[in-house]
């Protein structure tokens, strides 16, 4: 494809190194081939933010002569982290407890950050972005404004610039859904906040000059409320160099936080009763896991008699935990059982991928990725009732490990190096409007 020289785009972030996470990842990639093919990248963060989860590595990756231009932003998290800094980090995370597990300051925290920090906690950030960046966009001639979000305050920021510059193409990422993200439900809106998030999420979907997603069910989503033009760029992988060899145990093992909701009962159950009906598999059995795991898996894995075989590592930069998914015997996805979550692609699936290490993945029904698993031959997906299915996958993958002869050869995940992803993002860009 043809490639632009000399052109420029600003970049609207909240997620840059040294943030750790996934968030981060998608664009701080996209910055790097952005350089390498020609556009010059001129990236917008906060200098001040609330970052929960810090990978200082990540910082070697931004490459050389990146214009970085970073704001203060305020935010209610820094005030109610003096209260209680847990529940203010597992918040941000997007960890929610289960109402019954709530207590009073907990739930007042999901009332304030639902109802009076719409679409969200960063929004006393999108005036004074506005005002900072219009004076830069003067002094500039760019050729496209991106926001990506959540934070979809971010969008708000190119909302308004829009307004502003309307010769600029505008192009607003979404990583995740707006209105239709899994944990909206559980911000305790009242009717009148639930209107101003639709009405904000039309605003900014219909005033995009181009829309981008990360999942072919957020793209049907968005297609069926907008006629803008709604493009699918999924997240992806980048060259690594790694050498490690497999676990000597038989690990299933979960990279990224795991979530309270993201609890698959169903999947401690069979680990439990082959234990007691597999010869060996008490044995050789671990499950490891790389990031915060929440309350909920905890206490289930005691409830299973599972603690004893469980390896608990918490968060590690990027590149330790990329070392675990190339060694691990089998990676597990896991996502909520909600119809919200079918579109929910995480971004550790297609670093997954690169891996050639099996995938077990246990989801709702129509997941998007079940269907990538089955087309690229990469493991199997179940949904939360597919108990006698699960169990036969993971006896399977077992004998497999017994005999040295568990593997899976992923077929045709070329178009997710994170170069090709560049390319269809610069054919956004050159699009006319």
């Amino acid at each position: 494809m043809s490639k632009i020289t000399s052109s420029k785009v600003l970049i609207i972030l909240y997620y840059w190194p040294p943030s750790g996470g996934p968030g981060v990842q998608r664009w701080l990639k996209f910055v790097k081939y952005l350089k390498a093919m020609g556009i010059q990248p001129t990236v917008y963060v906060p200098s001040n933010p609330f970052y929960p989860v810090l990978d200082k590595s990540l910082e070697m990756e931004i490459p050389s002569g990146i214009e970085v231009i970073k704001a203060p932003i305020w935010e209610p998290y820094a005030l109610a982290k003096a209260f209680s800094k847990a529940d203010t980090n597992s918040l941000s995370k997007g960890i929610i407890k289960e109402k019954s597990q709530q207590n009073a300051f907990q739930r007042l925290m999901l009332f304030i950050r639902g109802n009076l920090f719409i679409p969200d906690a960063r929004m006393l950030w999108i005036r004074p972005s506005v005002k900072r960046l219009s004076r830069v966009i003067q002094k500039n001639d760019y050729e496209a404004i991106i926001t990506t979000g959540p934070p979809h305050s971010l969008h708000r920021i190119g909302y308004h610039l829009k307004h502003k510059f309307s010769h600029i193409k505008w192009i607003a990422d979404f990583r995740d859904p707006w209105t239709n993200i899994g944990y909206h439900h559980q911000l305790k809106l009242t009717d009148s906040s639930k209107a101003k998030h639709i009405q904000q999420e039309k605003e900014v979907l219909d005033l995009a000059d181009h829309l981008i997603v990360t999942s072919p069910g957020t793209q049907l989503e968005f297609e069926s409320k907008t006629q803008t033009p709604v493009s699918l760029i999924t997240n992806g992988y980048d060259n690594v160099d790694l050498h490690a060899e497999l676990d000597e145990h038989f690990t299933l093992s979960h990279i990224g936080t795991l979530l309270n909701e993201r609890n698959p009962e169903i999947l401690w159950q069979v680990v439990s009763e082959l234990i007691d009906e597999v010869e060996h598999f008490k044995t050789h059995i671990e499950l490891k896991f790389v990031g915060q795991v929440g309350q909920n898996i905890m206490n289930s894995l005691e409830k299973y008699g599972l603690k004893k075989h469980s390896n608990f590592l918490g968060y590690l930069p990027h590149n330790e935990a990329q070392e675990h998914m190339f060694s691990a015997q089998v990676l597990l996805l896991i996502e909520k059982n909600m119809e919200q979550t079918q579109s929910i692609i995480p971004g550790k699936f297609f670093e997954y991928l690169q891996s050639q290490r099996p995938i077990l993945a246990v989801g709702p029904q129509a997941w998007d990725v079940a269907g990538l698993i089955e087309n690229h031959q990469a493991g199997a997906a179940f949904n939360y009732e597919e108990k006698s299915e699960l169990k036969s996958f993971l006896t399977s993958c077992f004998n497999d490990f017994m005999k040295g002869k568990l593997s899976v050869d992923s077929k045709n995940i070329e178009n997710y190096h994170r170069k090709q992803l560049t390319e269809k993002l610069i054919g956004v860009i050159e699009m006319e409007i």
